[in-house]
């Protein structure tokens, strides 16, 4: 297969803002000058550690020590190979690539062709839904209030009943039956043929946070069909149920500026259809399953790590089925850094038909309805027993008691305990006992946890990308963490830092001077020769060149120097300190320099050769400190 041009590599990705491609997966905010930082997308973390340069295109994660260019996010983030993620991203800027030896661009394959095929199907379902046959799709829509308008905005298609109109349509535009088939778009039979997995449906195409359509959700619309109301595309590839959620991809923008930040999870397509319609805009449902821990994580990222002021609501119908999933969504409370709520209406009116009979207001009026998680779920746990009894209210308490338990907070834990002793009408030094005997017994059945409920587990360290595998035991990887505390150490560290991000923007003369000089810290010194041995050090990407280099079990000590914050109130300031640094660094070495000549001079004999040598070296050092401090 024909390589692409290494030009062209580095042009896409010095086009490429990594910012640009990391927010869309990432809440990120502002970490000092030139930097950002939000939780890792690679381990799960509720304190932020994950730090991108978009000045030199590098991310690096503090706690999981992932780290890498725009290019090992997307492999790493979407499993696409180095080919892959350099097509894409040249596909997003409009830049033409080159292959070596003229070669023209070879196909594309893999998931970069199962995310094609969805979006042509996508294009396909949507031109379906003005067709004849489509009026009970069309009708089905009005019915509920969705106009042409509505069924644009969210791409809504239709499916034709026929058994292979799609699969003819983009077999037509080049699609093997092999990738529809991994792409979850035709289903095989027993004879081994393949037809359309959608038939005779309304389609909702299911996106995944960047916008890429993934996959799709489809109503049955006849009474003949004899599959499930609601089908989704299976597990694919790139379509993992327990991963996606519906309407992220136009609600993220608005959850991630939210002041507080809020996000409405709903439990079908046309409920989203309806909150978004009635200005609600940050709702979101998941596709076929039950909320779950891998949709928190999703969300958190989403929402970042300032988000212990927001909201999750989950609205969710007032039967059986909407009380059974209300208590699923509970068992993922604890992994949320924002506070959880339940809305109902009272009637028990999902968003879609609350908004039919009663117009948007009544949609975003639901929210000012809404009720702590815990809250509701304590009313349902004791709402089946009798509490005009005592038995009725002892049994109500232990039903409730580990629900209170599992309150990570003591001061809440202790309010919802007056709470649930006054709807039980019971003495609170008895909730109190009720629940304290619950957390125990909660923590007698798990693993040991922290006071406030937390896991005090940190991720283990993952391998830098490139490193090669030892063939002895590993040496421990060195950190910014395990370095000593010193002056010494800080002047280099900050050195190093500086260096690295502001390098090209300095004197280059006083920069090769400044990196030629031996460091005291082995672990800073390995960084620093990788640094002075950097081809190019005038072009802004040349950072991440130098940091490859160094070898280990220095590789992640000098991730973290890019990535750490630099001390500047702006680049002009960082500049101006990143002078003065490698003036500092200077200054040391000719400080310590004349510190020996001194010893050396009182042992040499004052009319000697080399006295007068070592005299005049003396008065060229003073010479050039001078130079130094006299530069502004």
């Amino acid at each position: 297969m024909p390589r692409i041009r290494q030009a062209d590599v580095e042009e896409v990705k010095a086009r490429t803002n990594i910012a640009d491609i990391v927010g869309e997966r990432v809440a990120l905010r502002s970490a000092g000058v030139g930097s950002l930082k939000g939780l890792c997308p690679f381990h799960d973390e509720k304190s932020p550690s994950f730090h991108v340069r978009p000045q030199v295109g590098y991310y690096h994660c503090f706690g999981c020590g992932e780290s890498g260019d725009v290019y090992t996010f997307l492999r790493e983030m979407d499993h696409v190979t180095f080919t892959e993620a350099v097509e894409r991203l040249a596909g997003r800027i409009g830049y033409t690539l080159h292959y070596e030896d003229g070669g023209p661009a070879p196909e594309t394959s893999g998931r970069s062709r199962l995310f094609a095929a969805n979006s042509a199907a996508a294009e396909f379902f949507r031109a379906q839904l003005v067709s004849a046959e489509a009026e009970p799709a069309r009708r089905f829509l009005g019915e509920r209030g969705f106009d042409a308008g509505a069924a644009a905005h969210f791409g809504v298609g239709y499916a034709p009943k026929g058994w292979d109109a799609m699969l003819k349509a983009l077999t037509a535009q080049g699609f093997t039956r092999d990738e529809l088939t991994t792409a979850g778009l035709v289903s095989t039979n027993q004879r081994g043929g393949v037809y359309d997995r959608f038939r005779g449906r309304l389609v909702w195409p299911i996106r995944d946070v960047t916008g890429q359509t993934i996959g799709f959700g489809a109503r049955k619309l006849y009474d003949d069909d004899q599959g499930p109301k609601y089908l989704n595309t299976p597990e694919t590839p790139i379509y993992k149920k327990a991963q996606v959620l519906y309407g992220l991809d136009l609600a993220k923008r608005d959850i991630s500026r939210g002041d507080p930040k809020r996000v409405v999870v709903v439990e079908g397509y046309t409920d989203v259809m309806a909150c978004h319609l009635a200005g609600v805009t940050t709702a979101i449902a998941t596709c076929g399953t039950a909320f779950g821990s891998e949709h928190v994580t999703v969300l958190r990222r989403v929402m970042g790590d300032d988000s212990a002021s927001g909201e999750v609501v989950f609205t969710f119908d007032g039967d059986e089925a909407g009380q059974k999933a209300a208590i699923r969504a509970f068992a993922e409370d604890g992994r949320f850094n924002a506070q959880t709520y339940v809305a109902v209406a009272p009637d028990g009116l999902d968003p879609c038909d609350l908004r039919l009979q009663r117009g948007d207001g009544a949609v975003r009026g639901l929210l000012d309805h809404r009720v702590p998680m815990f809250e509701f779920v304590i009313d349902r746990r004791i709402g089946g027993f009798d509490l005009r009894s005592v038995e009725g209210r002892i049994g109500a308490l232990r039903s409730a008691a580990p629900i209170v338990a599992a309150i990570r907070d003591r001061m809440v834990r202790a309010g919802y305990e007056r709470v649930l002793a006054r709807k039980l009408g019971m003495e609170p030094r008895d909730v109190h006992g009720a629940v304290e005997q619950a957390a125990r017994r909660a923590s007698s059945d798990g693993a040991p946890s922290r006071s406030d409920g937390r896991s005090d587990s940190r991720p283990e360290p993952r391998p830098m990308p490139g490193s090669e595998p030892a063939v002895q035991a590993p040496l421990e990887r060195v950190t910014l963490a395990s370095l000593p505390r010193s002056t010494d150490v800080a002047l280099e560290r900050d050195a190093l830092t500086g260096i690295l991000l502001y390098g090209h923007r300095i004197d280059p003369d006083l920069l090769a001077r400044a990196v030629s000089i031996p460091f005291r810290t082995q672990a800073l010194e390995a960084v620093r020769a990788s640094v002075a041995t950097a081809a190019d050090r005038t072009r802004p990407g040349w950072a991440m060149s130098a940091i490859e280099a160094v070898r280990e079990p220095y590789r992640q000590l000098a991730g973290e120097l890019l990535a750490r914050d630099f001390p500047a109130r702006d680049d002009e300031h960082a500049i101006a300190s990143v002078k003065d640094i490698c003036r500092r660094l200077i200054l040391r070495a000719l400080d310590s320099e004349k510190s020996e000549l001194l010893g050396a001079v009182q042992r040499a004999a004052p009319t000697s050769e080399e006295g007068r040598t070592l005299r005049m070296r003396l008065r060229d050092l003073d010479n050039e400190r001078r130079a130094l401090i006299d530069v502004e």
